[in-house]
């Protein structure tokens, strides 16, 4: 059997007349950007948050990068950040200017709240949160600390769509919460795509100027901005997406609760969820030693699996200048070592499922 990380196509068979006719009505339609269905999206997803408003991007590091520049977060400013995230989370306020200041994470892959005051300084502009994996990391704390700080807090919310923390949705607790739409998300386009979400009228009216030239009226520009405009046509997808979001999160709720009272190896460290956290599984990931061995292993059975992230943004050449080295954040570096993503997808079968079980309970017997 062969089993695919992901399998797209899976996702897009299942509502492929909703999706159909939402493309082929908004390509009748002859309005291509900044239109309805970008309206629509834009007040449904708010709704979904929990937000007053939402903002539609070009992509999830667009909404990271703006977020920072409404908040004239750049040259001389710091900004504490997971160490073990994608890099994207990073970029966004390295763009800007400001410097990063690492964190590492907690046995949940997230922020570790207890680490992170002895990181404060009078540079400290903000908390970059980054809900990885799916579950959110623990907020009631972090935004205490943030509030008592006077820091802003932005939530890296591109792999916790609906995730939460004491019935709070992801997004909705910090100053902004920054969203990508890329197709494998839990809320996933069918391109680049991607959206803010705050409380803050005065915020959400800049980051709508930045991302059309710094413009409100055309050829009216009053600030520095950008071309990051979500289309009318991945609007439009995204709409039908969320509408089946309950479906999809049972879905994946399921695949993940196989996984985890299915599998029984104990060269595999399975994922655990948060006391008051919400697990949406964007990724189902495990931990094992001789992840290189066992990743080939699996691959001989037909099983592709992928590591996230193998390099922590402070040991990348992006961020050479930075002067970290190999030793500074060892929990990080122990995960990148450690962690794999097993395959978790819409329309994945039971078949599927039990096949990836039992392939890697037997990885034990099979290596004897």
């Amino acid at each position: 059997m062969k089993i695919n990380f992901n399998q797209l196509d899976r996702g897009y068979q299942k509502f492929k007349s909703e999706y159909d006719q939402a493309a082929i009505s908004t390509l009748e339609s002859g309005w291509y950007i900044m239109g309805d269905k970008g309206i629509k999206f834009e007040e449904e997803f708010a709704s979904f948050i929990g937000s007053k408003y939402c903002v539609g991007l070009n992509s999830g590091l667009d909404a990271l990068i703006l977020a920072f520049r409404a908040l004239d977060i750049g040259k001389g400013d710091e900004v504490i950040v997971p160490s073990n995230t994608y890099i994207a989370s990073v970029l966004g306020f390295t763009e800007n200017g400001a410097t990063p200041i690492f964190v590492e994470p907690d046995e949940f892959y997230n922020l570790d709240a207890d680490k992170i005051e002895e990181k404060i300084t009078a540079d400290t502009k903000a908390i970059l949160v980054v809900h990885l994996y799916g579950q959110a990391a623990n907020m009631a704390k972090i935004k205490e600390i943030a509030d008592r700080h006077n820091l802003y807090l932005i939530e890296d919310g591109a792999q916790s769509h609906g995730a939460k923390f004491r019935d709070r949705i992801t997004g909705a607790w910090g100053d902004i919460g920054c969203f990508s739409f890329y197709p494998t998300k839990n809320v996933g386009a069918f391109g680049d795509s991607g959206a803010i979400v705050t409380d803050n009228e005065e915020i959400y009216k800049k980051i709508k100027m930045l991302r059309n030239y710094g413009s409100k009226v055309k050829y009216q520009n009053e600030i520095l901005g950008v071309n990051s405009r979500l289309d009318e046509i991945q609007a439009a997808l995204l709409s039908v997406k969320l509408s089946h979001y309950d479906e999809l999160r049972i879905e994946r709720a399921k695949i993940a609760n196989r996984y985890l009272n299915g599998i029984n190896n104990t060269k595999i460290k399975l994922p655990t969820i948060r006391e008051g956290a919400e697990h949406v599984w964007h990724l189902f990931a495990i931990e094992t030693i001789n992840r290189e061995s066992f990743q080939e292993y699996l691959l001989d059975k037909g099983i592709a699996t992928q590591v996230h992230y193998p390099i922590p943004p402070h040991l990348s050449e992006a961020y050479e200048y930075l002067g970290y080295k190999l030793g500074d954040f060892p929990i990080t570096e122990n995960y990148a070592e450690t962690v794999l993503s097993l395959p978790l997808y819409e329309g994945m079968t039971d078949e599927e499922i039990d096949y990836v079980i039992e392939t890697i309970n037997r990885y034990e017997v099979d290596l004897e």
